[in-house]
C-alpha cells in the first residue's frame, strides 16, 4: 500500500458535524477557529503520503451556479496540524514542510471523516488551488499554496484496521470516504495568521468586503472549505501588505 497522510477527525466527535451548525451572529468569538477538540475532528494531518498523478489542468474560477443551483468552486482552504500530536500511538503531525518533503512534493489528503468536507473534496478538480492552513497550533493561519493534482478517489485508510481513521461501518463495495492528491506550489510571501484574517472578516462584515462570508469563520470546524475567487485573491493580496 502506498504511503499515506495522517489526518485526525475523530468519528465520535464528527457525528455532530454532519449537518454544520449556522454561525452564531453577535456572539463573542474565540481567537482561533479550531480548538483542540474541533481540530481533532476537522484538522488535516499526515505522517506519510501517497504520490499523486501530475496535473495538466489550468486553474480557472468556476464559482458559479450550475444546473440545480449547485455552486462550483475552484479555490479551497485545507487544514492540517504542523505540530506533533499522538493519536492511537501515531504522530499525526503534518505541516506544509512535511508536504514539501514528500516525493515530488505530492501526497494524498486522506482521513477526512466529515461528510460536508468529503463532498467538497469530491467537487475538486485537478489544477485547482488551495491554501495550506496550519491548524490546532500555537499560531494558526495560512502557510502556503498547493494544487489539486488528482480528482477524488477512494480513501484506503477507512479499510485499514491499524489506521487512526479506520471506519468499520464503511464497506469496500460501498466506501464512504474519499480523498484527493495535492502538490506543494509555494510558501506564502509571509505567513497570514488567523488573527489578521479575523480582523478583516469583522471589518468586511460591518463595512462590506470579500471576507464577509468566508467559511473559515462561518463554517469554522470544517477542515476542507471552499473559497470564492474574491476571497482567494484578497488573501493573496495580503502578502504584499504589512500585518495588521
Amino acid at each position: 500500500m502506498p504511503p499515506k497522510r495522517k489526518r485526525v477527525e475523530r468519528s465520535a466527535k464528527l457525528n455532530t458535524e454532519q449537518e454544520e451548525p449556522a454561525a452564531k451572529p453577535a456572539t463573542k468569538e474565540p481567537l482561533t477557529d479550531d480548538s483542540p477538540e474541533d481540530a481533532a475532528k476537522e484538522t488535516s494531518l499526515r505522517s506519510r503520503k501517497k504520490p499523486a498523478a501530475k496535473s495538466s489542468g489550468k486553474e480557472t474560477d468556476k464559482s458559479k451556479a450550475a444546473p440545480g443551483d449547485k455552486v462550483l468552486h475552484s479555490y479551497w482552504l485545507m487544514k492540517s496540524e504542523p505540530e506533533s500530536r499522538i493519536e492511537n500511538g501515531v504522530d499525526v503531525k503534518f505541516g506544509i514542510e512535511d508536504l514539501k518533503a514528500q516525493p515530488e512534493q505530492t501526497g494524498c489528503w486522506d482521513g477526512v471523516r466529515n461528510y460536508q468536507a468529503r463532498n467538497f473534496m469530491r467537487d475538486m478538480k485537478a489544477g485547482q488551488l488551495a491554501f495550506f492552513y496550519h491548524s490546532n497550533c500555537k499560531e494558526p493561519g495560512i502557510a502556503g499554496l498547493m494544487k489539486i493534482v488528482r480528482d477524488a478517489y477512494v480513501d484506503h485508510t477507512q479499510f485499514d484496521k491499524n489506521d487512526v481513521h479506520y471506519d468499520r461501518s464503511s464497506k469496500e463495495d460501498n466506501p464512504k470516504w474519499s480523498m484527493v492528491d495535492v502538490q506543494f506550489v509555494r510558501m506564502m510571501e509571509r505567513f497570514i495568521p488567523l488573527a489578521e484574517l479575523k480582523k478583516y472578516h469583522h471589518e468586511h462584515k460591518s463595512k462590506g468586503g470579500p471576507l464577509k462570508h468566508m467559511a473559515l469563520f462561518t463554517r469554522a470546524r470544517l477542515s476542507v472549505q471552499p473559497l470564492t475567487k474574491d476571497e482567494f485573491d484578497f488573501v493573496l493580496s495580503l502578502e504584499d501588505k504589512k500585518p495588521l
